[in-house]
């Protein structure tokens, strides 16, 4: 696969995640070729997939074609394809399509569920990383709302009617509102033989509290406001077992046919690729400046990457940390090229912590200044739509918001895919 010129120096960016797409937009002015290389052909905004899985939005409205994003990014190209090893000698990326060429590398791809050693709960809990995710969960959920409507057994049709969520993150909270009212209001009056409003949902964390990394006030809000939604929550116990027919929560056995992992996550096999040092998540340890200890020819940021804060705390797994770790790979580069010093060390600043729970509800903490309730909302609502790439992405997902918080209604309510006996 040759590069796009033979003189100029070559940057390849693995991941079109928030951290690679950062670091890509931010060369636009750079005297190199980049090349960017995802095994999907679009960027997805994964803070909102949640709403997918419950109906909210649809797939097209949080994702945008790499490439219409660059199109006018002349010095960039994409590259479809599947990463299968990086060979730092030769520096060269190994691809399913072919080998390609860098001077300098770029590694932003990601993560993915951590089961921590229980893969094969994956079968029956799955987790919420990619689009092909929420369609399958929102297609259980629908599911068992349809099959409890025709189930003559009342054991099983309660069974049919329990959803629960391991993980007390953002994502599982979350996910645990959005059930809640996809239940309690989307489908209140759409089933003759059962009322959706009868749905147990469980939200499972084995930590102490919900949102471990808020401040306790607004950890004890979200509790609160997830109980208000009729959400049973259960902490300081991990699930000790899952299969097909259920979970089982200490001595507690809890029958569901729809099971939501947002737990844990795993760094992509980029350390395996690189045959460089890991964290316990499989991250990539890199030095102050984001590059692999030996190779200052590449960097590596976003999940893939284990970075440390000056106090040693670790930077968080979140879009905005990824993006501002792209802007400096990006600045390194430029530096470099330029015949500049390169920045030191890369410096992670928090803007603050944002978690939604349901219609009017969220917290909301900014260091001192913590907010709750409709105007944690409204700037959590606002603060996704304002990352979303893209116009038209930002004025569907405003107006399929403004309709569901009119109507209470969900717009995508589709069953897709096979539909399992």
């Amino acid at each position: 696969m040759p590069p796009l010129t033979a003189a100029r120096h070559r940057v390849v960016v693995l991941g079109a995640g928030f951290g690679g797409l950062a670091a890509v937009t931010a060369l636009r002015d750079v005297d190199a070729d980049v090349t960017v290389v995802d095994k999907r052909n679009y960027h997805l905004f994964q803070p909102l997939l949640y709403q997918v899985a419950t109906a909210g939005l649809s797939p097209a409205d949080i994702a945008a074609p790499i490439r219409s994003i660059l199109a006018r990014q002349a010095n960039a190209r994409v590259v479809l394809a599947k990463i299968e090893g990086i060979d730092k000698v030769r520096r060269i990326v190994e691809t399913d399509g072919g080998e390609i060429a860098y001077d300098t590398l770029v590694v932003a791809t990601g993560a993915r569920h951590a089961y921590f050693g229980n893969d094969q709960w994956e079968r029956h809990a799955p987790g919420l990383k990619k689009i092909e995710d929420a369609t399958a969960i929102r297609r259980r959920l629908l599911l068992a709302f349809e099959r409890a409507e025709t189930c003559g057994d009342a054991a099983r049709r309660r069974a049919l009617l329990t959803f629960v969520v391991i993980g007390g993150g953002p994502t599982g909270v979350e996910m645990a509102g959005a059930i809640a009212e996809l239940a309690r209001k989307a489908l209140a009056r759409d089933f003759r033989t059962i009322d959706p409003r009868d749905a147990r949902i469980v939200l499972i964390e084995a930590g102490p509290r919900l949102l471990a990394a808020f401040p306790a006030a607004l950890s004890g809000a979200a509790r609160q406001a997830l109980e208000r939604l009729g959400v049973e929550v259960r902490t300081g116990q991990p699930v000790s077992a899952c299969d097909a027919e259920g979970v089982a929560v200490g001595d507690e056995r809890i029958a569901t046919r729809c099971v939501v992992w947002a737990a844990g996550v795993a760094a992509s096999p980029a350390a395996r690729w690189l045959a460089a040092e890991k964290d316990r998540a499989g991250r990539v340890v890199v030095g102050a400046d984001l590059t692999l200890p030996g190779h200052p020819e590449i960097l590596v940021v976003g999940d893939t990457a284990a970075i440390r804060q000056a106090g040693g705390a670790p930077v968080p797994g979140i879009a905005p940390a990824a993006k501002q770790a792209g802007l400096f790979a990006a600045a390194v580069i430029a530096a470099r090229l330029a015949g500049r010093p390169a920045p030191p060390a890369f410096v992670y600043r928090h803007a603050g912590d944002l978690a939604t729970i349901g219609r009017g509800a969220a917290v909301a903490g900014f260091g001192r200044l913590q907010l709750r309730g409709a105007t944690a909302w409204w700037l959590w609502g606002l603060a996704h739509v304002w990352f979303l790439i893209g116009f038209r992405n930002r004025l569907a997902v405003m107006t399929d918001w403004l309709w569901s918080y009119l109507t209470y209604q969900r717009g995508a309510r589709l069953i897709t895919g096979d539909i399992e006996t």
